[in-house]
């Protein structure tokens, strides 16, 4: 819980800062962390763990529904950190612990025409598939409710944890007279199974955290007194300690691996390791071992 209020220091809006387009930067601390705090997702480099950066959703008061501003913010976010190779562990999580994300903003939409509702549903799916194809790793910390699409944003994530507190996760839509739009029935398919998956949906079920792990929703629950974000920023320090070049070369054959034959993966496989034995960090890698220390990897 004491990452979540000291994360957002001035030193790490500071960092924000310079991650941000240059539309946003306005020249003065004062005028940043009025801009960070007005924000409805953004970037927050944590300078205690070098490597792993959270994306932040900022709308407490709804529960981080996502509104078109803060699908706006989500994909400008989304477009920085691709190409940050500073990053090697991106968490999705709430600034605000009791949140995660409640799904669509129902009031604003509607108000809504229904060329905004298309053109909605278009960038929540454009933003989905950048944060799946991101190249770094990343962990959604759910800490609160995770319906509809937010649970959906979570599917897009390499990994999940949840909060053992948590009490609501799961894709309602059937029960408001439409299904998961955002790829849940796609997502949640390749999770969970068919038939889970229909259950799930069919149902418009919601589950606690422990039931999600026990339905392998997600893929672990913080511990008693500790939150979902604890035990993310565990998880991705474990992750960040290993070769950046390696870490992303593993999560692009995996994701590959659903999409080609066997024998076509393997070859995807070998490709990318061979890319890897020239690089410095497994020549470090090598040094190290043989050294008996822990190597110092740099990306490179």
């Amino acid at each position: 819980m004491s990452f979540i209020r000291t994360a957002r220091t001035a030193s790490v809006r500071a960092a924000v800062f310079r991650t941000w387009p240059s539309q946003f930067r306005l020249g003065s601390q004062r005028n940043l962390q009025v801009e960070a705090s007005s924000r409805q997702a953004f970037l927050e480099p944590l300078e205690s763990h070098p490597g792993i950066t959270c994306l932040s959703l900022n709308r407490p008061k709804s529960k981080n529904a996502i509104s078109m501003t803060l699908l706006q913010e989500l994909r400008e976010s989304l477009e920085i950190v691709h190409f940050d190779k500073s990053v090697r562990v991106l968490i999705l999580r709430s600034t605000t612990i009791g949140s995660f994300c409640a799904g669509a903003d129902l009031a604003e939409r509607r108000t809504m025409t229904q060329v905004q509702v298309n053109r909605f549903l278009a960038d929540l799916r454009d933003a989905l598939g950048k944060l799946e194809s991101l190249p770094m790793p990343t962990i959604a910390a759910i800490d609160g409710p995770a319906l509809g699409g937010g649970l959906e944003m979570s599917l897009a994530c390499d990994l999940r944890v949840a909060g053992r507190d948590v009490t609501k996760i799961g894709l309602p839509e059937t029960s408001l007279g439409i299904i998961p739009g955002a790829g849940g029935t796609q997502r949640a398919t390749r999770i969970l199974g068919p038939s889970k998956a229909k259950d799930l949906i069919f149902t418009a079920r919601t589950l606690t955290g422990p039931e999600a792990f026990e339905w392998g929703l997600v893929d672990y629950v913080s511990a008693p007194g500790t939150t979902g974000f604890d035990r993310s920023l565990e998880l991705a320090s474990a992750i960040a300690k290993n070769a950046p070049l390696a870490l992303r070369a593993a999560k692009q054959a995996i994701s590959r691996s659903e999409d080609l034959p066997l024998e076509t993966g393997l070859d995807f496989e070998r490709a990318s390791y061979e890319t890897l034995l020239t690089s410095k960090d497994r020549t470090e890698a090598l040094e190290a071992f043989k050294e008996k220390r822990k190597p110092l990897f740099k990306g490179e």
